[in-house]
């Protein structure tokens, strides 16, 4: 039952905000009564902390699942992605914008353990591109996989990026372009090239 809640608490986080869902919305979504939810979740803050952290394992692991494909680092990138948005609805009801200003310590906690988790999947993916030919020899790994994190959450931001002029799916599209463009090397450029080619309505 503890799953379950979870799982609907996540998806109706995801769909209308961490502020926006009560404890009786996420019973009444589970066709339970909210002393069952209180069972499992002393209050709301509670609910919250552990929902973000069975999302946290859910993407990691998927992370992780795609990178054990081993495929190309170009492909892996965007393999990663298209995974995220899947998995985080394209965020259109800024979840991580009410986090951060309702639950701040939460948000502090799940961002340290995104950072750990990004970096090193990025890391892993610039060197693997280096070796490959892919990406320039003369990379500063880690500057970059330090600032690729820092831009991803700034992507969230939607003073920065306001929903009605930017979609997430063209902000994280528009931003990986960016990323590799900056990077590769003519062989990753081709590649990269023929990847948006064959995938740009993705």
């Amino acid at each position: 039952m503890k799953e379950d809640i979870l799982k609907t608490a996540a998806e109706l986080f995801l769909t209308y905000g961490f502020k926006s869902v009560t404890m009786d919305d996420i019973a009444n979504a589970m066709g339970i009564s909210k002393k069952t939810v209180y069972q499992h979740f002393e209050n709301k803050n509670d609910l919250v902390e552990e929902t973000t952290l069975f999302m946290f394992k859910l993407i990691s692991e998927g992370i992780e699942d795609i990178r054990k494909e081993e495929r190309n680092p170009i492909d892996e990138i965007f393999e990663i992605k298209r995974f995220l948005m899947r998995n985080l609805k394209d965020e259109k009801s800024s979840p991580q914008y009410q986090l951060e200003k309702y639950y701040p310590k939460i948000f502090k906690d799940i961002k340290e353990k995104q950072f750990c988790v990004m970096e090193d999947c990025v890391a892993c993916n610039l060197e693997r591109g280096v070796k490959n030919g892919l990406y320039r020899d003369s990379i500063n790994v880690e500057f970059i996989s330090k600032i690729y994190f820092t831009c991803m959450m700034a992507l969230k931001d939607k003073e920065l990026f306001p929903l009605n002029n930017f979609s997430m799916r063209n902000l994280m599209n528009n931003y990986l372009e960016y990323h590799l463009r900056g990077i590769c090397t003519p062989k990753g450029l081709q590649l990269l090239d023929n990847y948006i080619e064959t995938n740009h309505n993705q």
